[in-house]
């Protein structure tokens, strides 16, 4: 392993997005951003697909072999406001880490650029104002695969800092084991988590991954209320179904031990601040390094095709 950077200051942002609306929120993250850099972060998490939100308890009219007219137009609102990659809000995302001389990750709906396919999508930007990762989610979960398609490229991006290797897996990406492997494999001191998961057993399974991995979990949720749904959808029934909140939170940062070195924050938007200490990883790493020392490449491997 390189020589890693002692202490990362790092920002995880546990907000709500502007939903269906790409450009109100690109300016919310943006503003975040800045919020974050006054704090002195060099590292800012955002949550899976903050642009333009996750649309949660929304069926955009499909069931077992048909769908409807109006489901159609909710999905094309969400089409519209899905961004290209890069594009014209890659680019604004861009120069807010620039000035901010921060990494900033970011999930967002991508549309592909030559089809109309989308894809549930997390971003990478350096210090230098540059998009130097883009990872694609590799299967949506359930009713997930009626909005967005499996990934086609950027299976596994990584990206070096003066911390070590960084990479994400979207919410439940990292109930595959392999894929956490194809991560691990690569050296990684940073697991990025964006994702919209509220569930106490979600607790559970970022613990088990921070010390199977022993390295730093960065679990980054949304808070969202159904008030936050845009008035004029057409499935206004199914919105009203949903809990008043939606989606509860739950960011927090898991150490290379399994120990939680911030507690989850539930209930509302706030900014996780935390200073980390990066020589916890190699030090967790003495007893069991997983594609280390503690394995047996001689018996098992993995073959990735990337």
């Amino acid at each position: 392993m390189e020589n890693l950077k002692d202490k990362c200051k790092i920002a995880v942002v546990q907000a709500a997005p502007v939903m269906f609306d790409k450009a109100l929120c690109t300016k919310k993250a943006i503003d975040l951003i800045k919020k974050s850099a006054k704090e002195k972060a060099e590292l800012i998490v955002f949550p899976e697909l903050f642009i333009p939100g996750y649309p949660y308890g929304m069926t955009f009219g499909y069931t077992v072999g048909s769908r409807n007219a109006d489901g159609r137009k909710d999905w094309k609102m969400y089409y519209d406001n899905s961004i290209l990659v890069p594009g014209p809000e890659t680019e604004i995302i861009a120069r807010a880490a620039k000035e901010a001389n921060a990494y900033v990750s970011i999930g967002v709906s991508e549309r592909d650029n030559a089809t109309a396919t989308l894809y549930n999508t997390n971003l990478f930007f350096s210090p230098e104002g540059e998009l130097v990762a883009i990872h694609r989610k590799l299967k949506p979960t359930g009713s997930e695969r009626c909005v967005w398609g499996d990934a086609n490229k950027g299976y596994f991006p990584v990206v070096r800092t003066p911390w070590g290797v960084m990479g994400s897996l979207i919410c439940w990406e990292s109930y595959m084991p392999l894929a956490r492997v194809a991560l691990y494999e690569k050296g990684l001191s940073l697991y990025i988590a964006p994702n919209t998961n509220d569930n106490k057993e979600w607790q559970d399974t970022i613990r088990h991954i921070a010390i199977e991995g022993h390295c730093y979990f960065i679990n980054c949720d949304m808070y969202f209320t159904k008030e936050m749904y845009p008035d004029n959808l057409h499935c206004s029934d199914e919105i009203a179904k949903l809990p008043d909140v939606v989606c509860r939170g739950g960011s927090c940062i898991v150490d290379p031990y399994g120990h939680y070195e911030t507690e989850p924050v539930w209930d509302k938007e706030e900014i996780i601040f935390a200073e980390l200490n990066m020589q916890k990883v190699p030090m967790s790493r003495m007893e069991f390094d997983v594609c280390g020392h503690y394995s047996r490449p001689d018996v098992l491997e993995l073959k990735v095709h990337e």
